[in-house]
């Protein structure tokens, strides 16, 4: 959802305009780390690459969470009056993210794309809009306890032979269910457990200090803790030798898709929101760009795939071609929300989001 920017000499803005602007900053933050990633390069491991690639792991899992959070705050009026929910405007949503998705897949950009799994999730929260904020909790552990434990049963149960390929257009339904269930690269029985987290904290009152405060301080916890205790494990009963091997349960490798990683990972994401929910000088024009940026997060999402497949492929071959690349791609998409902002409300992709019986209506 696109938020209205106030710049400061406007005035103090309110305290839902301050969240909103916070979110957007945070999904801009994801939308960057995920640019960084997937345009590369992979595979070195000195110490430069490997701080450039810190979002790695990470950055995914902050936008599904604030997606999350979105789907919450998109619904909260619908739950407070007890009035239907949104059904036609999460469906519409949901087609979109998929066969959009399913179509980027084709492209030649080597990034597995993350809005199928986002569509299923939005299908998957819809029974779960109206329970109990101790439901949504209890929904979150199991995915994260249960998740991993099935995704290796049906590693072992194949003898580890499903790829983790993403699902693309091409594929048949079959597969393009049980790869964005299962066996794919963000499957929704792990991936439910950021999604449904952020469903809960949207319920939360995010611009209170204790809240935002929380956030930071077990976000670290969480972060540190879990690398920790992974680390500790692997020391005491060595490296997983497969896919299917127990030990896996205690990598904290990013996408591992195991409890230590998620638990991590969810822990960063909720620290760097903890950090946006803090800052109170969002509104300073010289951050527009980013605001603007977040506000078409799935549009500049879109965009860094299609510079990726047409412009950068099959480079970078080394870091100092990554962070040229990816400055230069991240620039590009802010100059793109920057001017466009300046005249619509809606990123072009975020519109297209609203379904068309109400974007007609708003004409």
């Amino acid at each position: 959802m696109a938020t209205e920017f106030r710049n400061s000499s406007e005035g103090h803005p309110s305290s839902g305009q301050h969240r909103m602007v916070a979110l957007d900053a945070a999904r801009a933050l994801a939308v960057i780390g995920m640019i960084a990633v997937n345009t590369g390069p992979r595979g070195d491991y000195d110490l430069l690459e490997m701080l450039y690639r810190i979002p790695h792991g990470r950055a995914s899992l902050l936008f599904v969470l604030l997606g999350g959070i979105g789907v919450s705050l998109m619904t909260r009026h619908y739950r407070q009056m007890q009035a239907p929910l949104p059904w036609a405007a999460l469906l519409w949503r949901c087609l979109l993210l998929l066969l959009g998705g399913l179509a980027l897949q084709e492209l030649e950009h080597d990034v597995a794309v993350i809005l199928q799994i986002y569509a299923l999730l939005i299908l998957f929260s819809i029974p779960l809009l109206r329970r109990s904020g101790k439901t949504l909790l209890v929904v979150s552990a199991l995915s994260v306890i249960m998740g991993p434990l099935i995704w290796i049963a049906i590693q072992s149960q194949t003898d580890g032979r499903f790829d983790r390929e993403p699902v693309s257009a091409s594929d048949a339904p079959w597969e393009i269910l049980t790869g964005i269930v299962f066996t794919g690269p963000y499957p929704l029985i792990v991936w439910a457990a950021p999604f449904v987290l952020g469903i809960w904290l949207g319920r939360q009152k995010l611009t209170e200090p204790k809240v935002s405060t929380g956030l930071i301080l077990y976000g670290a916890i969480a972060a540190v803790g879990a690398r920790l205790l992974s680390a500790a494990l692997v020391s005491l009963f060595g490296e997983p030798t497969s896919h299917i091997a127990w030990q896996r349960l205690f990598s904290a490798v990013a996408h591992s898709q195991m409890p230590l990683w998620l638990i991590s990972a969810t822990g960063s994401a909720a620290f760097v929101l903890g950090l946006c929910l803090k800052v109170r000088s969002w509104s300073q024009p010289w951050l527009s760009p980013l605001i603007f940026l977040g506000q078409t997060a799935l549009t500049a999402y879109v965009g860094h795939l299609l510079i990726l497949a047409f412009v950068v492929r099959p480079g970078p071959e080394n870091l100092a071609q990554g962070v040229i690349a990816t400055a230069g791609t991240v620039a590009a998409l802010m100059a793109f929300a920057w001017l466009w902002r300046r005249h619509f409300t809606r990123g072009p992709l975020e519109a297209l989001l609203r379904t068309p019986k109400r974007r007609n209506r708003l004409r």
